[in-house]
């Protein structure tokens, strides 16, 4: 038993990555954009702007306010005497009909009800609501936009650390050829001096790499998961491996994107807030009614004890503005401009991405057709350090000669990494610009 003990904590000590998290780039990509407050706060720009259609589509229905209000009247000549106030005539005559004239009505008490709706407003209203629309539109694209940004940033981080492996593991393989050589060097018993002093100059300057290329490669996985809201303490393994070949890509003419969907959105709201601010100057139709109670005593005990008196009407009324300094043009024309200026971002935005989706095509072909001949070079550049390695173990050439090989093979190894970074990007580009 204490043998199947031992055995399988030698097991779990030779597996450090064995309880790691397994990470694919899909995964990767759906547990930052999960996490992406751009998108929380893309997400709250559209509640906000459906939350304006309300406010807006709010005119379109009757109001009704009410208004309840007590008075005690207070003889100003001589507050103490609430009775015997002389009455003015006018308020006399209104006064009559519900309490007798010698006594004075100190305390009123009125309530009321109006409600109106609007009926014809030529177009205030409606372009209004029309202009929150294609607001809401436009904030819906603004978050494809964003989406598209945010999948496009988790494809580079994920490819980023990944690529910072085949950086560690380079590094670690060319400080391993060195300390190989030193090795041969001091076996065979002929340590030459100068020789000896190179290998061990390499060995220095590839032990920094190696740990410059360590410090990145955490940086990276940490700045990875931070984004995708995994604990840091946590190992991840990232399971998709740079592909050794990569699928030929169809270009195709760039017909939509969400920021010509957010300009041409933009374009429409701003001409329809110009048709709401003109019509500001038209006439408003509209239902009006109205109630009112009256109730007027001596005593603010009875005035409910006592018949009240009551008004209503009913009717149409016609809002005409006459004049006002052409405020309602000049609104409108503020809004006409915008539009236009809109109209001018949009065919700027055209163009540039065309061409920025036209390059990102352009470049992926250009790095897939020199990858075949950055992998035949890859290979010239291992057999010739294997070449120079077993002379250099041979005696038949210098530790000057095995460091410049050596070197090369290290840059082919950059170039190879940074060739196969470069390609997935550029595809990555290619469907941020034109799915």
């Amino acid at each position: 038993m204490r043998k199947l003990l031992l055995c399988v904590l030698c097991g779990l000590m030779c597996m450090p990555n064995a309880l790691a998290m397994d990470l694919s780039l899909k995964e990767a990509v759906d547990k930052i954009v999960a996490e992406s407050n751009d998108l929380k706060s893309a997400e709250a720009n559209i509640k906000k702007a459906k939350a304006q259609l309300s406010a807006v589509n709010a005119n379109r229905w009757m109001s009704i306010d009410g208004n309840v209000s007590y008075m005690n009247l207070i003889n100003v000549k001589d507050p103490r005497n609430h009775n015997g106030v002389e009455i003015p005539s006018d308020i006399g005559a209104i006064l009559g009909s519900v309490i007798p004239l010698n006594e004075i009505p100190d305390n009123i008490f009125s309530a009321g009800v109006q409600i109106t709706q609007p009926i014809y407003t030529f177009g205030k209203i409606g372009n209004a609501v029309d202009a929150v629309h294609d607001a809401i539109d436009m904030s819906k694209s603004a978050k494809e936009l964003t989406l598209r940004e945010v999948k496009y940033a988790a494809a580079n981080l994920y490819w980023t650390a990944k690529m910072t492996d085949g950086i560690v593991a380079a590094s670690q393989k060319d400080l391993d050829n060195a300390r190989a050589a030193r090795k041969k060097l001091t076996a065979a018993g002929r340590a030459n001096r100068s020789n000896l002093i190179k290998i061990e100059s390499d060995i220095a300057t590839k032990e920094i790499n190696v740990s410059d290329a360590q410090f990145n490669r955490d940086t990276a996985y940490r700045m990875l998961k931070i984004m995708a809201g995994i604990d840091e303490t946590e190992d991840v393994v990232l399971t998709d491996d740079f592909p050794n070949s990569f699928e030929p890509l169809e270009q195709k003419e760039l017909k939509s994107n969400p920021e010509w969907d957010i300009y041409q959105r933009q374009i429409k709201m701003y001409e329809s807030n110009a048709s709401s601010k003109r019509a500001g100057g038209f006439p408003t139709l509209a239902a009006v009614g109205k109630y009112d109670y009256y109730s007027m005593g001596t005593d603010a005990g009875n005035l409910f004890d006592k018949e009240g008196s009551q008004s209503a009407y009913w009717g149409l009324a016609l809002k005409v503005p006459l004049f006002n300094g052409g405020l309602h043009s000049a609104n409108a024309t503020i809004e006409a401009m915008n539009a236009e200026n809109a109209r001018q971002d949009l065919d700027k935005s055209k163009k540039l991405k065309t061409e920025e989706y036209n390059t990102a095509v352009n470049k992926y072909k250009h790095l897939c057709d020199n990858l075949s001949k950055l992998n035949e070079a890859h290979t010239l550049a291992q057999k010739a350090y294997d070449v120079s390695a077993n002379r250099f173990g041979a005696g038949q050439t210098s530790a000057i000669e095995l460091s410049d090989v050596s070197s090369a093979l290290y840059q082919m190894d950059m170039a190879l990494l940074s060739a196969k970074y470069n390609i997935l990007m550029a595809g990555e580009s290619v469907k941020k610009l034109g799915e």
